[in-house]
């Protein structure tokens, strides 16, 4: 094939064309608005009912913890049972947790048992965690097979926008519905996205792996996929890259205290702040899906991962507010290029049979990272000081960075073009 032709196979149209690959587009957008929204809503209903920011605390920990018990089980599931129905199945899961919330917020249902007053809203948000196990690996083991090996990087740059174009839309729409319509309204508007996602992925044309008579033991072949993982070097140095940079360059859990004592404005700067890492992440991803990354990708991802450390560096050192914000924005930038070459990196290292798997382990990386990243930034600030805190935390990023490429020299050396 020619490279005009292959360019044609590949382009942006292209893939727009495919109808498996808008629609999964659409499935993961759907349901990113309605788990976005829920996490708002539900932020704002559990503190009416407590007045006490312990108990928001109690939401991230009452999701996380089933989210990490059920994601090796459903990467297992994926790839061993037919992956929209997963899909489907997890979506009406969603549907119902957030139907069981518009219940509470209406009166329909009591918000909690005895003197535990939220207890209905914890067990609906746990729910969520083991349900939000499976979106992931049905939507990676699904990429794989709505396009071919050719569009992944250009597939994962289109990917990155949709993700963060639903990361940035989600909490406003919520905050919005939350404010114009009551907590049951949004809740209701969330679990109408859950239900348009469970009909996009069921009604995905796309073909599936035939499904193996004999499946290995649940815990062999979770293992199978963790000795993959630990095993295949640009896999594991990808995802530790991504993970320990989070864990230690991420400043957005102090931005309300820089805001106050640093930038001295109000909260109407939160907002500007908290949307500037996602909005370089967009404008990232345009770029990456019009021109994607083939050669070099290895030393690009760990330059694009020490320019975030650097990024971090210098929204700490600003006193002025726009500039924090563009410092914020290159860092998205910085971690648009990482995303996606992450998950180019894995789409096409990784065997078609292991993908669940392998997605659930990428998921527990990144998952980890976001909340063990603001525990540690609090710690940080606590003994360090605010500004001193994330400082430190930017050059332990650029410290991952050279230890990475010491470490991982075949990830160092990766070109795409040789995984294809």
């Amino acid at each position: 094939m020619s490279d005009s032709a292959t360019g044609e196979a590949t382009g942006i149209s292209a893939l727009l064309r495919n109808r498996g690959f808008t629609g999964l587009l659409g499935y993961r957008l759907l349901a990113l608005l309605s788990y976005q929204i829920v996490a708002v809503t539900v932020g704002w209903h559990v503190y009416e009912i407590t007045r006490d920011a312990f108990a928001l605390g109690l939401i991230g920990l009452a999701e996380v913890i089933p989210y990490f018990c059920f994601a090796l089980f459903a990467g297992y599931a994926v790839d061993h049972l037919p992956r929209r129905k997963l899909g489907m199945a997890a979506c009406i899961g969603l549907l119902l947790t957030t139907l069981t919330l518009a219940g509470v917020a209406s009166g329909l249902l009591p918000a909690g048992v005895g003197g535990f007053g939220t207890l209905t809203i914890y067990a609906a948000i746990a729910v969520n965690g083991v349900v939000r196990a499976f979106l992931a690996p049905v939507y990676m083991s699904l990429f794989a097979r709505v396009l071919t090996r050719e569009q992944f990087p250009r597939g994962a740059g289109v990917g990155s926008v949709v993700m963060q174009t639903g990361l940035v839309l989600g909490p406003a729409l919520g905050g919005v519905l939350v404010a114009w319509g009551g907590k049951t309204t949004a809740y209701l508007v969330a679990a109408c996205f859950a239900a348009a996602a469970a009909a996009a992925v069921i009604s995905l044309r796309v073909s599936e792996p035939p499904l193996s008579a004999a499946r290995a033991p649940v815990f062999k072949s979770i293992g199978e996929g963790l000795r993959f993982v630990f095993n295949t070097q640009v896999v594991l140095g990808a995802q530790a890259l991504d993970m320990f940079s989070v864990l230690f360059g991420g400043a957005v859990a102090l931005l309300p205290a820089f805001i106050s004592e640093i930038l001295h404005y109000g909260p109407e700067a939160l907002g500007l702040l908290r949307a500037a890492p996602a909005a370089g992440a967009v404008l990232m991803g345009l770029y990456l899906a019009r021109r994607p990354l083939q050669r070099h990708a290895g030393r690009v991802l760990l330059v694009a991962v020490a320019g975030f450390g650097l990024c971090i560096i210098g929204f700490a050192l600003s006193r002025h507010l726009w500039l924090s914000a563009l410092m914020l924005m290159l860092s998205g930038m910085c971690d648009g290029v990482s995303v996606v070459l992450r998950s180019t990196i894995l789409q096409l290292a990784t065997p078609d049979h292991m993908r669940g798997r392998v997605s659930s382990i990428n998921g527990i990386f990144i998952g980890s990272s976001n909340e063990l990243g603001a525990f540690e930034s609090g710690v940080a600030a606590r003994l360090l000081g605010l500004v001193p805190s994330v400082i430190f935390g930017g050059c332990m990023t650029l410290l991952v960075v050279g230890v990475t490429a010491k470490l991982a020299p075949k990830l160092r050396r990766l070109d795409l073009r040789d995984l294809h």
